[in-house]
This record gives C-alpha cells, sequence and structure tokens, in this order.
C-alpha cells in the first residue's frame, strides 16, 4: 500500500483563531446559542463518535453498513472507478466494504478527507491490509480537500466519491443544495457519488439514537465544553450543563443541545468574549435533518446528478443512493 499525507487546513495559528471566532459569535449572538458541529470532532469527541456507532440505539450505522456490505459488488459493477475519494471517513470500516470489491477488479486510488488527524489515523489503520491500494491522507474540511483531491486524479479514469453516514443531515436544505451543487461542479460527467442519508422513522426511535442509556452520546456533546476549556482558556462548569436531544417535528430534525442548569456567567479568554446563561437556556450543537427518499433524490438530481440505484435498510431506515454526475 503507498501511502502519503499532506494538509489542505489552516495553519494552527489561523485554525485556532477560527475555532475562537466562531466560538465568540456562537455564544454571543441574540437569539439561540450555536456552534457548528465540526468542532465536536477534536481526538476526543472522534474516539467517543466511533463507540456511539456501536450503541445498541444507533441502528443507522449499523444499517448503513449492512447496506454497504451487501452491496458492494454491485457499485462496483455499476460504477467502476480508479479513484476513490470519502468526504470524513471516521474509521473507514464501512467504506472498507466498497474499497474491497473495487480492488477485486483493480488497483485503486482512495484518499480519505477528515479535518482530525485521529479519524486519518483510524482510517490508516483499518486500511493497511489492503494490497493494491493507493492511500492519500488529506486533513481539511471537505470541499477544500475534495478540490485538493481532484488535482491529482488519473486522467480518464472515473472518481467515487463517498458521503456516507448521516453527515448530509448536519446542514439545513439550503446549505444542502449548494454542498452537493459544489461536489457537481468539482466532478467530470461519468464520475460518481454515493450518498448515504437517515430517514424518517419513529420519534422515539430517533431520539434514542441521539441519547442513548449509557450516555456516551451525552459524554461527546459535553466535550465540546471541555475542548473550549482547554483550547480557549474558557471557564464552563461542564457539570453545569445537560445534554438534550429534541426532535422538531416541523423541520425533522434531530437537534443536539447542551443546557445550563442554572444562571451563569462564562467567560472564553482565548476568544475575549463572555457569555450569559439563563436556566434551561440551550448552545445548539448539532442538527440532524431525517429524510424522505424523495428529498434525497430532489436534491441530488437538482444539483446535476442522475440517479443510477438506490439501497434501503429494513430494520432502521437508513438509504445508501448512487448518482452519476451527468
Amino acid at each position: 500500500m503507498i501511502e502519503s499525507t499532506e494538509s489542505a487546513a489552516l495553519p494552527a495559528a489561523d485554525a485556532a483563531s477560527g475555532f475562537a471566532h466562531d466560538v465568540c459569535a456562537g455564544l454571543t449572538c441574540t437569539g439561540q446559542k450555536s456552534l457548528p458541529p465540526k468542532y465536536l470532532y477534536d481526538a476526543l469527541g472522534s474516539r467517543l463518535f466511533e463507540s456511539i456507532t456501536q450503541l445498541p440505539e444507533y441502528g443507522l450505522w449499523r444499517a448503513e453498513r449492512e447496506l454497504l456490505q451487501a452491496h458492494a459488488e454491485e457499485v462496483a459493477r455499476i460504477a467502476p472507478v480508479g479513484s476513490v475519494i470519502e468526504l470524513g471517513s471516521g474509521s473507514a470500516n464501512k467504506s472498507v466494504h466498497l474499497l474491497r470489491a473495487q480492488l477485486r477488479r483493480q488497483p485503486v486510488a482512495y484518499t480519505t478527507i477528515d479535518l482530525s488527524p485521529d479519524a486519518i489515523e483510524m482510517t490508516r489503520s483499518e486500511l493497511s491490509g489492503l494490497r493494491g491500494l493507493q492511500l492519500r491522507n488529506i486533513q481539511a474540511e471537505y470541499l477544500p480537500g475534495l478540490e485538493l483531491a481532484l488535482r491529482a486524479r488519473a486522467a480518464a479514469r472515473p472518481v467515487l466519491v463517498l458521503f456516507l453516514g448521516s453527515s448530509l443531515g448536519n446542514f439545513d436544505y439550503a446549505a444542502s443544495r449548494l454542498f452537493l451543487r459544489r461536489i457537481r461542479r468539482a466532478l467530470h460527467p461519468g464520475d460518481a457519488l454515493l450518498l448515504g442519508a437517515d430517514l424518517q422513522q419513529g420519534r422515539e426511535t430517533m431520539l434514542a439514537a441521539y441519547d442513548d442509556a449509557l450516555g456516551v452520546t451525552a459524554a461527546f456533546n459535553r466535550n465540546l465544553l471541555v475542548r473550549m476549556n482547554r483550547e480557549l482558556g474558557a471557564d464552563f462548569r461542564v457539570a453545569r450543563f445537560r445534554h438534550r436531544a429534541r426532535y422538531n417535528a416541523t423541520t425533522h430534525d434531530v437537534e443536539m443541545h447542551l443546557e445550563s442548569d442554572c444562571e451563569q456567567q462564562v467567560e472564553v479568554a482565548g476568544a475575549r468574549c463572555r457569555a450569559l446563561f439563563h436556566a434551561g437556556e440551550t448552545i445548539h450543537t448539532e442538527s440532524s435533518h431525517k429524510y424522505s427518499i424523495e428529498e434525497v433524490d430532489t436534491l441530488a438530481l437538482g444539483s446535476g446528478f442522475g440517479g443510477s440505484a438506490r439501497w434501503v435498510g429494513t430494520d432502521w431506515r437508513f438509504m445508501s443512493a448512487l448518482y452519476h454526475a451527468i
């Protein structure tokens, strides 16, 4: 296995400055306090998320893994490629099935794009035994990383982009449409996109996936406070914030919040700001939209893709959909 690592991320000082800016803006705004979900994934956050995927309540991870295991050969037959690029690979323990199917046909170059160095290391470990795989690691946000990865594409060899899990649901509708359009503009006709989407199902089932009995998701969410304390010199009293999962029936979003259990003021020295919390006030840390099949197709087809195939889980309603750039 040939391996290379590069970065399209901001220098460390600029990344810290961006974190401080986003924290100050998110905690001092009028209305709902909020922080971008990408900041949940520091080294500890990435490990905690991997633990979440193994919990009995988090059925969407198992549903997608089963779909990819069952249909990897079909994906390889419909979309045989020379390069696979994954946006947000995590540990790559689902995409490994797709790579094995592609490698049975020809050597494959695989590029993982992730902001977390810890996630990149987990990917490297998961794929270390695959013969014929050329592994490239890019530490970057999705779209800058994709642009960098595509500069090295082999001429006349199609590319398969993977955007798995429920990551698309972290965007609102307008942002998800813009995101898919920007992916399409970066691709050539004949390239492909394999997209994961968590579908609507029972309210209690969806909520349990984001508020497990063991409390791992709560630790994942509250770790964001620990990260701000460590990296920005904040003085959050972590024990005074509770993890909350809510379902918005109007938008079909499961939302994660951190709720203050008292009136308190927090100083964030590294962001040069302070935030006042009322009892019961929350920081919105993540939304996960739950789709209908028609909604996903509308987004993809309206972004310049044509439908090729889709598969839907039975025990848990999760969809894996393969689209071609047209």
